[in-house]
This record gives structure tokens, C-alpha cells and sequence, in this order.
């Protein structure tokens, strides 16, 4: 177990903070004709351009030193190699495994488990196919035209995210829709836009017990039966993902069509699995396989580059960087492209949930630095006339990722150009900022007078220097996509190995699940003991929650 304070890197990085914390980069471009060569690299199509970071060779030498001392190339090989890292859990974590194209074997407790995984693909690809060309019908004989994806969290933040990024590639005539919160009104809503004949459902939930997906499982099959007059449909109508088999043969479903995945894929990493079939029905198997395909190519790239030209490295370093040497306490993640609306929110649980901790690995309490920061973002440009105005002159520092795709799969005339410009002038204007100087001339020309220009100038004023890293990609593809998210998923599990943590547990969730189960019969009438705050809150709900306005 590594603490990164003890280590040399970290003790070096310190010093070189206060050495280094009041350099301006667009001097530093100004000085190096070259930077933007030097501080970016190249992924097939995907550029990933750093050289906007708040940084120099030396910082990025003494960034990979840490990496080596806190062990990150043997974390890497034992994480490919199907060790049970997620010790906590007593789990591997085999996400890679989901998407490994080559031939190498994957083993977990000695036993290889690729032909289970190829089992699966092959499984989901019969069956997408088979809803996509109408082979497939529902009860009443008719197609499926519309494919109702029935989960929690990663069961639901990675298909939707997935299946909405790519768009362009749906099939016609098929429409997905996706159910997550407990809240009635999010089923009602999606049952308002559908028929009873032509709707398949698909309930996602490893153990069959989740209790938000259940409990709308339940309710979706009762619409289905009641309206549909039999027990009957619910065959036609239901498919599964998990390996609860007696659970899901018990709510109806053919266990034929329960598709499997294991303990050793997170949730939060289990778009790649049978999890993904939503995705796959919507989009088809080839594409699905191409942004699995574009994954690998990460997964290869991370187990193998060197630390100095390893993307995700890069990207985990950077974020430790801001987040423990700067004080930056969130991360803006800024796709310029509407069909990455969900990215965001999905990096939201993949990072916070992974990285949300406070005890080390060896379960001492972390006192001496953070982790996990926040992360959060939304798509440009709607997001320049939102909160833009905070990352350019608020008094937080605040690292950004802009994500943009040279292509739009809508080319209409000019916008593809005003959008990328906006994207690109951005991080510019987030490096370069505005001096006094600068905004004195500016106001000084444009008439005002001298009264008028100094009580404007600090208004005017950019500090400039605000960080950020650019992702640009050909296409948003499927397999351009895969790729994306790979970057990101590995680029969490190294900061976790720096910061000496767990990644792929998630205790944190476990509490108030726990106390909501117990308090669901208090709100009908029942006792339970609490503090002063929780019973008035239980009361007022009782008193009101039969009232009609």
C-alpha cells in the first residue's frame, strides 16, 4: 500500500508547484513554438491535446515518477490479468474482458472466461436481430417498435447514454426509452408513448432484487397483463439481464432469454455486457461490437504505451495535478456535440462513485490530501450561456475537458463550423484571458470616456490561465465512442491507484438504501425511532400524502 505523500514524486511535485504555480501559458506557447506537438498524442483518429495544461516537461517527468512509485504499471497488468483487485468485494475486474477482440485469454480463479463472454455476444446478437428484422413479435403477433431498457444506475446511465449518443445509428421504426427512478411518474411518462402489443421490455439488474427496478418491473408487467388480458404475454413481452435464474423464471420470463454477466463486471463498467443490449437491439450488433472494438483499442493502448505517452495516464496525472496541488475540487467535462447529452451525468457515477472515498487501501482513514473530485458538464454551446461565466472569471479554478467531433452526422450548412469554433475558441480564451491592459484599449476605443473605462476595466478583466485538455475525434462513431469512454474509465482507475483507494466498490451507496427499506412501512403507520428532523419529515407525509389539490 502506497501513501503518494510518502512518496519522492509527490515531495518533488510540491516543489515544483510553488515553482511553477504562477507560469502563464500562453507565455509558455509564446516561448515554445512547438508546445502544442509536444503536449499532445494521438490515438487512431482521437487527438488528445494538453497543451493548454498548467504545465512543463518537468511536471509531466515528475507526474509519470509518481505513477511508477505508486505502482500504476503493476496495477494495470494485475487488473488485465483477472486479479481479484476489487478486494473489498472479492471480485477481478474484467470490464476489458467484455470487450477483448484479440485472442488472449482471460482468466478468473484459473478458469478462462472468454468463451462465456463470446457466448453472450453471440446470445444478444441472435436476439437483437431477431426484434430488428420482425422475427421477433410480441404477444398479438406484431413487431416491437419500441424497446423499454428497465434499471438503476449502471444499468441505466450507460445504455442511455450510449443509445443517445448514438442516435444516427438507430434502426427506423424502432425507439428506445429508459427507466430508472422509483418516482411513478418516470414509468407513467413512458408508458403514455407506447403500446401494450408492440413494447418490449428489458429489466437489468444483476441479482433481480434491485429494489427501484423491481418494483418498476412489477408495475410495467402489470400495465402489460391488464392490458393484454394474460399472464401469457409477459414471455413475449420480457427479456432479462442477470443471473438470478429462479427469480426471473418466478416474474414470467423464459429463462432462454435471460442473458448472463458476472460478478466480476461493475456496474458502473457493464455497458459492455449483456447490459449493453439495449443498445445493441436500438443500434444493431455490428455497431455494438465497433464500440466495443474502439474500447479495446484504449484497453491495448493503456496495458501497453509507456506512462509518458499513455493517454489515460496522462489524463489521471493532470487530475491529480489540479485536484492536489492546485485545490481544484471539480472537473468540467464539455462535449460539443448534443449527442454526448448524457456523457456527463454518466462520468458522474463512473468517477464519483469509483473515486468518492476516504479510506486507504489498507482502510486508514485519508487525511493528508483529497480525492474524487466533482465532476459535472454539459454539452457546448448551450453550456457557454450557462455557467461559462464561472469557469472565465469565477474564483474557483476549474479544469475543463472539451470534447468535440471534426464531422457532424447533421451536416447542416455552417453550424458544424460555428459549433467547432466555439469549442476551439473557448479553451483559447480560458488560456489566454484578457490583461487590464488589454481591456483598457479595448473600452478606450470604443469611445467611452476615462471615468467609464476604469470602472469597467475589472469587469473586462480575464485572469486567463484556466486549464483544459482537448478530445477531438473524425466522427462520433460507435467505435469513436468506445474509445471515449475507455479513456475515462482508465483514466479513474489510476487516479484511484494514486490515491491509494479502491475503485470499483461502492460501500457509500449501501446506507441509505438500507434505511429507506426500513422506513418504507413507517410512512403508513408504523414506529421506528429517529431523530427530531426525520420524524417531523415522516409526519408531515402522512398527514399529506393522501390529500388531493
Amino acid at each position: 500500500m502506497v501513501d503518494p505523500t510518502r512518496t519522492a514524486a509527490w515531495r518533488a511535485l510540491r516543489a515544483h508547484h510553488e515553482e511553477v504555480s504562477d507560469l502563464q501559458v500562453r507565455e509558455l506557447f509564446s516561448d515554445d513554438p512547438d508546445r502544442a506537438a509536444r503536449f499532445s498524442l494521438t490515438l487512431n483518429d482521437l487527438l488528445f491535446d494538453y497543451s493548454k495544461n498548467r504545465v512543463t516537461e518537468q511536471t509531466i517527468s515528475l507526474l509519470t515518477e509518481l505513477c511508477e512509485e505508486c505502482g500504476v504499471r503493476d496495477w494495470i497488468a494485475r487488473m488485465f490479468s483477472g486479479e481479484a483487485i476489487n478486494e473489498t468485494e472479492g471480485r477481478a475486474v474484467l470490464h476489458t474482458a467484455l470487450r477483448n477482440r484479440g485472442d488472449r485469454s482471460v482468466t478468473v480463479d484459473g478458469a478462462d472466461v472468454m468463451p462465456d463472454v463470446r457466448r453472450v455476444l453471440l446470445q444478444m446478437r441472435d436476439f437483437a436481430t431477431s426484434v430488428r428484422d420482425g422475427t421477433w413479435t410480441g404477444h398479438t403477433a406484431r413487431a416491437i417498435t419500441d424497446v423499454v431498457n428497465i434499471g438503476i444506475g449502471g444499468s441505466d446511465l450507460g445504455p442511455v447514454m450510449v443509445t443517445e449518443a448514438l442516435r444516427p445509428y438507430w434502426k427506423q421504426g424502432l425507439r428506445a426509452h429508459f427507466v430508472s427512478n422509483i418516482d411513478g411518474t418516470h414509468l407513467s411518462e413512458v408508458l403514455r408513448q407506447v403500446q401494450p402489443e408492440t413494447t418490449l421490455f428489458i429489466i437489468a439488474s444483476k441479482t433481480f432484487t434491485t429494489q427501484e427496478t423491481l418494483v418498476n418491473a412489477r408495475s410495467a408487467r402489470r400495465w402489460l397483463v391488464e392490458r393484454l388480458g394474460t399472464e401469457d404475454a409477459v414471455a413475449k413481452h420480457f427479456v432479462a439481464v442477470s443471473t438470478n435464474r429462479e427469480a426471473v423464471v418466478e416474474f414470467g420470463i423464459d429463462p432462454a432469454q435471460m442473458f448472463e454477466f458476472w460478478d466480476w463486471v461493475g456496474g458502473r463498467y457493464s455497458l459492455w455486457s449483456a447490459v449493453g443490449l439495449c443498445i445493441a437491439t436500438i443500434i444493431g450488433m455490428d455497431h455494438f461490437e465497433e464500440l466495443l472494438a474502439g474500447a479495446y483499442e484504449v484497453d491495448e493502448h493503456f496495458r501497453t504505451a509507456p506512462l509518458r505517452e499513455n493517454i489515460p495516464v496522462i489524463m489521471a496525472a493532470l487530475g491529480v495535478w489540479y485536484h492536489n496541488f492546485f485545490g481544484a475540487s471539480s472537473h468540467a467535462v464539455l462535449p460539443y456535440d448534443q449527442s454526448l447529452h448524457r456523457f456527463a451525468a454518466y462520468l458522474q457515477q463512473a468517477d464519483m462513485e469509483s473515486n468518492g472515498k476516504s479510506a486507504s487501501r489498507d482502510g486508514a482513514i485519508i487525511s493528508e490530501y483529497t480525492t474524487g473530485p466533482v465532476v459535472w458538464g454539459e454539452p457546448g454551446t448551450n453550456a457557454q450561456h450557462a455557467f461559462f461565466q464561472l469557469l472565465h472569471q469565477g474564483t474557483h479554478l476549474i479544469p475543463c475537458d472539451f470534447i468535440v467531433a471534426a464531422q457532424s452526422h447533421n451536416p447542416i450548412p455552417s453550424h458544424q463550423d460555428i459549433l467547432v469554433a466555439n469549442c476551439i475558441a473557448q479553451a483559447e480564451a480560458m488560456m489566454c484571458g484578457k490583461t487590464a491592459d488589454e481591456a483598457r484599449r479595448e473600452l478606450e476605443l470604443s469611445g467611452l470616456s476615462t471615468d467609464q473605462v476604469t470602472a469597467l476595466v475589472p469587469h473586462k478583466t480575464f485572469a486567463g490561465n484556466r486549464p483544459s485538455t482537448t478530445l477531438m475525434v473524425e466522427k462520433l462513431t460507435p467505435r469513436a465512442l468506445g474509445r471515449l469512454v475507455a479513456l475515462y474509465e482508465h483514466k479513474i482507475f489510476v487516479q484511484g491507484v494514486i490515491w491509494n483507494i479502491y475503485s470499483f466498490d461502492q460501500w457509500g451507496v449501501e446506507l441509505g438504501k438500507q434505511l429507506a427499506k426500513a422506513m418504507v412501512p413507517e410512512l403508513s403507520g408504523s414506529e421506528g425511532e429517529h431523530d427530531g428532523s426525520t420524524r417531523q419529515l415522516i409526519a408531515y407525509y402522512r398527514r399529506h400524502k393522501g390529500s388531493r389539490t
